[in-house]
């Protein structure tokens, strides 16, 4: 008998934008499929005012805390009010920074946003990321050659979604559409440097995305290529021949999640790099 679905507040206080507290957050969450979070993020709290107000909030709708605020002070009155109201907190960074302190022998810096500093890695991160939407779905493919990877695959392979998950890694990813019959562009068939991998899912898959994207625009009785299985059959089996054809290796993403799928990719990039010398 399946367990009714259960909701309950989850409360993430950070000093500065919250994306390590919502990562963490979602992760222990997602192993709990009869419970969903209902998610408050306070991001940028680094005064006993803007605590306040958060706090407030906290009691108002009870739940689980989690934070990572630098401020030893601040983070004691996390603590301290969640014990009054009889809440669970948890500080998400500190046993980190501990086993860091304990092997390295020294604290912490205690630096807010320490994370998020504008060195040549976050730089190099913007311009993979505009390289990327530069080259989404077959755009200017005469550059294509600078890619560090390229994402090819038919209509509905998570294309887009993985190469800008990749490109927030420092990847330059360019993505090309695979369309029946029809021939890939020159340039990329002629490139040399860019990782090129085929995506592919299954055709219940891509049939039920294509299905839910053009829901209510269209006559659902008529005959339609664009979802008919026996169609996107042919589509996925022309793309595995393309892929055969060139020797780029294939990614099934029919039970990958877009993190799955690209952790694979720089598993892919990585040994090519190391190919490569």
């Amino acid at each position: 008998m399946q367990q009714p679905q259960r909701f309950f507040h989850l409360h993430m206080i950070s000093d500065a934008t919250g994306e390590t507290l919502l990562a963490a957050g979602r992760a222990a969450a997602a192993q709990y499929k009869d419970a969903r979070a209902i998610e408050h993020i306070y991001p940028l709290i680094r005064n006993e005012k803007q605590l306040a107000r958060v706090l407030d909030e906290v009691e108002r709708e009870p739940g689980i805390v989690l934070y990572t605020v630098v401020d030893q002070k601040l983070a004691r009155q996390v603590d301290e009010s969640c014990a009054a109201l009889g809440l669970p907190c948890v500080s998400v960074l500190e046993p980190v920074l501990m086993v860091f302190q304990s092997y390295l022998g020294t604290p912490a810096g205690r630096r807010v946003g320490a994370q998020h500093v504008l060195d040549a890695q976050y730089f190099h991160r913007i311009e993979a990321l505009n390289f990327t939407m530069e080259h989404d779905d077959g755009q200017l493919p005469l550059d294509i050659e600078e890619a560090d990877v390229i994402l090819v695959g038919i209509s509905r392979t998570s294309k887009t979604p993985t190469s800008i998950y990749l490109a927030n890694r420092g990847v330059k990813t360019a993505n090309v559409p695979i369309v029946l019959d029809m021939k890939l562009p020159e340039a990329l068939a002629l490139a040399k440097r860019p990782l090129i991998v085929g995506l592919v899912a299954s055709a219940e898959r891509i049939s039920q995305i294509r299905q839910n994207r053009i829901l209510g625009s269209v006559d659902e009785n008529a005959f339609n290529p664009y979802t008919d299985r026996v169609t996107i059959s042919r589509e996925i089996a022309y793309a595995r021949q393309l892929c055969t054809r060139h020797g780029w290796p294939v990614i099934d993403v029919t039970r990958r999640s877009i993190e799955e799928t690209a952790a694979a990719i720089l598993a892919l990039y990585a040994k090519a790099r190391e190919n490569r010398g």
